[in-house]
């Protein structure tokens, strides 16, 4: 882990797209209680049949929360109606406030890290949003002055006009305890359940045009990228754009970092909620980056979206090792990608082919820093500096962690998998977290930034 650490001070990396701010609630019994007796046991039953895909309106957030809970596995459902965003700050008082989005959480991290540069771009970025990120040389916002490209902190190159995303996050604890009508549930997971600000202005994926033209001079100053917010998308704009005009410009951006110096390049994949827009992500953005995160769940949806339905649906139904084994050989390859780094809350793994240059040894390494770091943000509720790193090193791998393995050989033995190096390990699992929000980021990112360590060691 500290050769790692080492190493992170003379690595760069580039972050885009979405940062937010995440307004956090820690549900308790009596928030819960409150929500049912508001809304009635019955209607919530008959809107978590519909299961509502968006949030219109209040109802549609208490069912879906209420299933969340039910199932203990953590979700994200998009907000799109600004009357139901007046009525979270009318109705909840938040525990805090913090960065969010993908680039928030993670540039945060690097630069705590004492990475030698972190480069940190959202297409707006209002005074709140600057705020948050950590005042450190290292963490920079890219603008272009005098036809120039200038790098500087945040809280210099904030723009007084920009709006601010809020994303709501509920936090929930296992063992919380409830009524639904004449059903008591039990929470059987820890986790959280995110009301995602899904508003038009925050939807546009893409650089600004007088940033673009820098990019393939960002790609040189740093070893790599990653590159998310895809989620956030829409089918149709207002001003009479679609998905498929910002997928064309995220494409152009790809290859634009890539034009002057070959860096890889890692997409975090986050739940879309609509199968042509997922498909439309899918096909566009993963056959020109190198690396994709995602957990098991985004591994059923995206091969559902491929065709094999049968498959998708046994790794929603039954969970099994095997099945996710099976699906990340089939995205890797019908993906043309380089490396697939799957997370979930008992395990980690990698899929990559034969040919890559590094040890299966090595992979196993690149994740179990990844869930290091995971394990130290759950115990202290952030990382502020390298050596918090050692709080993850005392966390133990969780108690399934054999049984991982077992099924893992298992499934290695029924399956061909000559032509590739799969490794699995455990996680490292915190009893009662101080915070699950960014945990899978925080996986992604330190098992991306730690795999361009090794990659940067073979020469």
């Amino acid at each position: 882990m500290m050769e790692f650490l080492k190493d992170f001070q003379k690595m760069g990396i580039y972050l885009a797209y979405n940062v937010n701010v995440d307004a956090i609630v820690y549900l308790n019994e009596k928030h819960i209680e409150s929500l049912i007796k508001e809304f009635g046991a019955e209607n919530i039953k008959k809107r978590i049949d519909e299961y509502p895909r968006e949030i219109n309106e209040p109802l549609d957030f208490v069912a879906r929360l209420i299933h969340t809970l039910k199932t203990g596995k953590p979700q994200a459902v998009p907000l799109v109606s600004y009357e139901a965003d007046r009525w979270f700050n009318s109705r909840f008082k938040y525990d805090f406030e913090r960065i969010g989005g993908q680039v928030g959480v993670i540039a945060n991290l690097l630069a705590n890290l004492d990475f030698n540069k972190v480069i940190a771009y959202s297409p707006l970025l209002g005074r709140k949003q600057a705020e948050m990120f950590v005042n450190r040389d290292n963490l920079l916002y890219p603008v272009v002055e005098n036809g120039r490209l200038v790098l500087k902190k945040p809280l210099e190159a904030y723009r007084e006009d920009d709006p601010v995303k809020i994303n709501r996050i509920f936090e929930f604890r296992a063992g919380t305890k409830f009524k639904l009508g004449d059903e008591t549930i039990e929470v059987p997971y820890s986790g959280r359940f995110i009301v995602a600000c899904r508003f038009e202005d925050f939807a546009r994926i893409e650089t600004s045009p007088e940033l673009k033209p820098y990019l393939p001079e960002i790609g040189e100053m740093v070893d790599g990228a990653i590159l998310s917010g895809y989620q956030g998308l829409r089918k149709y704009y207002s001003d009479g754009k679609d998905a498929n005009y910002y997928l064309r410009k995220a494409k152009e951006d790809i290859k634009l970092l890539k034009k002057k110096k070959d860096i890889k390049i890692h997409v975090e994949f986050a739940s879309i909620q609509d199968r042509e827009l997922r498909k439309k992500v899918i096909y566009n953005i993963f056959p020109l980056v190198d690396s994709v995160g995602m957990d098991e769940a985004e591994i059923a949806h995206i091969l559902s979206v491929l065709g094999y339905r049968e498959l998708s649906d046994r790794i929603f139904t039954y969970n099994r090792i095997e099945d996710a084994v099976l699906g990340a050989k089939i995205l890797l390859d019908e993906l043309n990608l380089e490396i697939l780094q799957v997370h979930t809350i008992y395990y980690l793994m990698y899929i990559t082919h034969d040919d890559n240059p590094l040890t299966e040894k090595e992979l196993m390494k690149s994740l179990e820093v990844g869930t290091t770091l995971a394990a130290t943000r759950a115990f202290l509720g952030d990382i502020k500096r390298p050596e918090d790193v050692k709080a993850g090193l005392s966390i133990p791998f969780n108690e399934k962690g054999e049984y991982v393995k077992l099924r893992f050989e298992e499934a290695k033995a029924k399956m061909r998998t000559r032509e590739y190096k799969i490794v699995i390990i455990p996680t490292r699992l915190v009893r009662n977290p101080v915070s699950t929000v960014g945990l899978g980021d925080t996986i992604s990112a330190g098992a991306f930034a730690s795999y361009l360590s090794l990659l940067r060691r073979k020469g």
